[in-house]
């Protein structure tokens, strides 16, 4: 499988990420890969925000980093019959044994964070620690409650309010993206809410299968996520066997954004 570098996406990153296709049976997932040392894997959010930020540079000093799209987002295609992340979760397990991706780190944001669970679930042989930040993916509450704010009806001032703790940081012109750029935002976008509009961004079977769970568990947390807030956040780790949770402050959804520098502190401590 030949590597070939990729601009789409990426421009404020320093170094370059470099792109391939692998297949599996009629699925053909986009993988990009950054930096050297030792494997992680990195599951981006919806939005693919972690694609643009300085974390992944970061993280690049001392890891060979590995980001899988799901069917239907970037470059990947979405055939018919996978509907939701159980679907996905399988799929990446056998992109991780295609590219020989074992013991090694899965770091998951927002709808990543949910792919990463779901993979831990079904099989965590080739996961040696797991981080979850602001994940989606389970409802604790009763048909009545609100786990996970409705994007999707909610005014989209509202939503960046939730969203993060200085909304300004939320601000992105497309005006000046170029179209191909586009084309995947708008991608994405469809894509997320085909997935995840019913049930509403949760699979209702995973919180009973997060006790499966057996490597060593982390989530990170903005404390003023407005999304999945930090009671959300709490009753996820308390699902999860020995999982420690870790509130980063001044920061929403998305605190390795907005707080890069606590959040890889954290981070690092626990990869050591």
């Amino acid at each position: 499988m030949e590597w070939e570098e990729l601009g789409i996406m990426l421009s404020k990153l320093k170094t370059p990420l470099k792109s391939q296709f692998v297949d599996v049976g009629d699925v053909r997932i986009e993988v990009q890969r950054l930096g050297q040392g030792a494997p992680l894997l990195v599951a981006p959010g919806e939005e693919a925000l972690e694609l643009e930020a300085s974390v992944l540079d970061e993280l690049a000093r001392t890891h060979e980093i590995f980001t899988f799209w799901p069917p239907g987002f970037g470059q990947s295609n979405r055939p018919d019959w996978i509907t939701n992340m159980d679907d996905i979760a399988y799929i990446y397990l056998d992109v991780m044994a295609k590219l020989g991706l074992d013991k090694i780190p899965v770091v998951g944001f927002s709808l990543g964070g949910w792919i990463a669970a779901e993979m831990a679930t079904k099989n965590d042989a080739r996961i040696s620690k797991l981080v979850l930040v602001d994940a989606y993916g389970v409802k604790f509450g009763g048909p009545t409650d609100r786990d996970i704010q409705d994007i999707w009806v909610l005014h989209p001032d509202k939503v960046k309010a939730l969203k993060w703790h200085d909304p300004a940081k939320g601000e992105r012109d497309l005006s000046k993206r170029p179209d191909e750029e586009l084309y995947v935002i708008a991608r994405n976008i469809e894509s997320f809410a085909r997935l995840c509009w019913q049930p509403y961004m949760h699979n209702p079977k995973l919180k009973h299968r997060l006790h499966r769970i057996g490597v060593k568990t982390l989530l990170i947390w903005g404390a003023q996520d407005g999304i999945v807030d930090t009671t959300y956040a709490r009753a996820y780790a308390e699902h999860i066997p020995g999982a420690n949770l870790v509130l980063i402050e001044n920061a929403g959804h998305l605190p390795h954004i907005e707080q890069p520098e606590a959040f890889l502190r954290e981070l690092n401590a626990f990869l050591g």
